[in-house]
């Protein structure tokens, strides 16, 4: 991106549609001129010629200024793309469960479809069958370093079936973890003897708890401009510019993705981040307990075989049926995505808490901004005070494939204002006894003070607009948990299209396991959020 340039486009091309926006210049700084989606298949030339009429249209001195101004005029625009494939399949194999099990916990966090086999018991036709599935990708075999009692007499028929299925595959790409990847060992010899395709020496899954292990199975998935690594660039970079603890749960049709970014004074920032295909919108294989998990989440009576039904027809058009129950059910399908991707990704939960919590997928835009806030408070639950944004317009991911980091914070704080919806804040406590009130709010904001009591178990909505800041202030009439124990706390909060949420709910929150009071408490929860959702 040079220094002239006046306008540009984003596309972010996933597996159901296609994100297109356009970017200039004007008061001497980038802003966000427009932006659009449609069907994967649509072509992004027209989306962002979409875009380029509806600028147009909207402030026609600006789009001459910026030389957008005529037909085709955003065709030949320098372009910032990223593109999402579906995930590939991986196969994981060792001697035993006891050691599959950790590499292929390690694996599902980087965004492959993970086939788990073992040769202790199995029949070595059926493994070798499954290992030439021309589905399978690329292979990850492993051991204990040392290997140990239980698999010592089987490394030996481990590496040389590994080994055997490479020869006829050359296209494998051949990754030997652990006690496998022993310089100078019998496995180790057996490949560089053999092999005629690539083969990559790989750490243990018990190092630094599998990190290094998962950015490696994670660098060769995907292009070079990937999606999602591509996100997990930028929003390191949208910590620095923020100054903030920053985390994005992104839900896409075949994959989820987790970024936490620690913003650090003279260091940068510290990322960690977790592709998991099963944290997809709708994962493959569908099985009985997705459909539970989504039902769970439903504030409507849905049948059950229609429900089914229905996601099969979003698994076919995913851009269809998206108004009235249609939209509910996506939104219960994204709750019950991010859960899953929450569920599989137990470390993050080691990391100091977010100052921003972003949604970031296509999918979080089904109902209102307002629903998709409370969405996320559904799922993300932990003690303490956080923003709460949206990536509406999907361009965080192709800023993140620009590769001098001073542009790419450059270009981020040109737009930070623009980038995310802001939904608002959330307060959650924990730890609150059952009581008809355990205390008193006040919030102090432009409007003067608003003064409610704080009810357990419960969600309560404070009206703060988009842009303002407030400062709260909470009484309890025993200390809970607010990230800190604490009876009387106060906090800075900022406003967005959700206002202030005050979550007074169980953390983790618990629902009635039976349907029909579970729909009756969703229900409530989202009708001050979902206008019209009871109708």
């Amino acid at each position: 991106m040079s220094n002239p340039t006046r306008v540009l486009a984003t596309v972010d091309r996933g597996t159901a549609t296609t994100a297109v926006a356009l970017i200039g210049r004007a008061g001497g700084r980038f802003r966000l001129l427009g932006s659009t989606a449609g069907p994967a298949g649509v072509p992004a030339e027209a989306l962002i010629e979409r875009v380029r009429r509806r600028v147009e249209a909207a402030d026609g001195s600006l789009a001459k200024a910026l030389r957008i101004d005529r037909p085709g005029a955003a065709a030949d625009l320098p372009r910032l793309a990223c593109e999402t494939a579906p995930p590939p399949e991986l196969a994981v194999v060792a001697a035993t469960d006891r050691v599959v099990q950790p590499l292929a916990a390690v694996a599902e966090t980087a965004g492959w479809r993970v086939r788990t086999l073992t040769i202790d018991g199995a029949e070595i036709l059926g493994v070798a069958t499954a290992l030439a599935d021309r589905r399978v990708e690329a292979i990850l075999a492993g051991a204990a370093d040392p290997p140990g009692a239980d698999e010592r007499s089987l490394v030996g028929e481990l590496s040389t079936l590994v080994a055997a299925t490479t020869e006829r595959r050359p296209d494998l790409v051949t990754v030997l973890a652990g006690g496998l990847a022993a310089p100078g060992g019998r496995a180790e010899a057996l490949f560089r003897r053999e092999r005629p395709g690539p083969t990559i020496l790989a750490p243990s899954p018990s190092v630094d708890r599998g990190e290094p292990l998962r950015a490696l199975l994670d660098s060769l998935r995907g292009g070079e401009a990937d999606g999602r690594r591509a996100l997990t660039v930028a929003v390191g970079s949208l910590a620095q510019v923020l100054r903030r603890r920053v985390e994005l749960l992104e839900v896409g049709q075949n994959g989820g993705t987790r970024v936490h970014a620690s913003w650090q004074p003279g260091a940068g920032a510290s990322v960690r981040s977790a592709a998991v295909a099963r944290a997809a919108l709708l994962p493959r294989p569908f099985t009985d307990r997705d459909l539970d998990d989504v039902i769970g989440w439903l504030p409507i009576a849905l049948d059950r075989l229609r429900t089914r039904d229905r996601l099969r027809e979003l698994a076919i058009t995913p851009w269809g049926d998206a108004a009235g129950d249609g939209a509910v059910l996506r939104m219960a399908a994204v709750r019950a995505a991010a859960g899953r991707l929450l569920e599989m990704t137990p470390a993050f939960a080691e990391l100091p808490g977010a100052d921003l919590v972003v949604a970031s997928g296509g999918a979080w835009l089904a109902g209102p901004a307002t629903a998709a806030a409370l969405a996320v408070a559904d799922v993300a639950r932990r003690p303490g005070s956080r923003a709460l944004g949206l990536d509406h317009a999907r361009v965080l991911a192709p800023i993140g494939t620009i590769e001098d980091e001073e542009q790419r914070i450059r270009l981020l704080a040109d737009l930070r204002d623009d980038l995310l919806v802001p939904l608002g804040s959330v307060v959650m406590a924990a730890g609150l006894r059952a009581a008809r009130a355990a205390g008193v709010l006040t919030v102090h904001g432009a409007g003067g003070p608003i003064d409610a009591e704080l009810v357990p178990g419960g969600v309560d909505l404070v009206d703060v607009p988009p842009g303002e800041r407030a400062t709260v202030e909470l009484r309890f009439r025993d200390a809970v948990d607010l990230g800190v124990r604490a009876r009387h706390l106060a906090l800075e909060v900022t406003g967005g299209l959700g206002g202030l949420m005050v979550d007074l709910r169980d953390v983790p929150l618990r629902l009635p396991e039976r349907l029909e009071p579970r729909r009756e408490l969703l229900a409530s929860w989202q009708a001050a959020v979902w206008p019209g959702l009871d109708q």
